[in-house]
């Protein structure tokens, strides 16, 4: 939800602050309230949860996938445990919103990504990649 607890300061509202100010805040922090005098305050991330690629459809498992850097449409239908026997690989769109805030869809083929002919797709944080079924 964007806050951390603290021992001595309580919950901290750390959206879009860098490591190095948050240290920096909780270390002002617990000069100011007198808990210690010239405190030592190391932040280290372990995970960003915030930053999440969607992906439903005709997929083995669909839900939201922790976005990494270097995460590509292969690697996401690969870690959301393929395609399920209905699913179309000609038709896989991803949904991106825009520098002007709105939201833009592409459809890719993964059959031709996958067998080279087309090159694979960088997905970035944000991203809904959406998987449609076969038409009989």
């Amino acid at each position: 939800d964007g806050t951390v607890d603290i021992p001595w300061i309580g919950r901290q509202d750390v959206r879009g602050l860098e490591p190095q100010v948050l240290a920096k805040k909780v270390r002002e922090q617990l000069t100011e309230k007198q808990f210690l005098r010239e405190p030592t305050v190391i932040v280290n991330v372990k995970e960003v949860n915030s930053k999440r690629v969607t992906v439903g459809g005709a997929i083995s498992k669909a839900g939201d996938v922790p976005f990494t850097p270097g995460l590509t449409l292969l690697r996401l239908v690969s870690s959301a445990g393929g395609f399920t026997p209905l699913a179309n690989r000609d038709n896989v769109l991803v949904t991106r919103a825009t520098s002007g805030g709105e939201r833009k869809t592409v459809s890719f083929s993964v059959e031709d990504i996958s067998e080279g002919r087309a090159p694979d797709v960088p997905l970035q944080a944000g991203d809904n990649v959406y998987v449609y079924e076969r038409s009989f």
